[in-house]
């Protein structure tokens, strides 16, 4: 269950931080990111919490 919760918590991460590097590659549009980057930083805050700071 931890595996997967760290699986969508980096998943929503990598839709943090990917879509301003293909803003700045000219691939993706400047709204298309805000929606992509909205998305992923639920993501991380929904699943993040989960498994951060637990003993395992």
């Amino acid at each position: 269950m931890i595996t997967l919760t760290k699986i969508f918590s980096y998943t929503g991460l990598l839709l943090t931080i990917l879509p301003s590097l293909l803003v700045f590659a000219n691939m993706i549009s400047l709204d298309t990111a805000k929606i992509i980057m909205l998305v992923g930083t639920i993501v991380w805050f929904i699943f993040t919490p989960s498994w951060m700071n637990k003993n395992s």
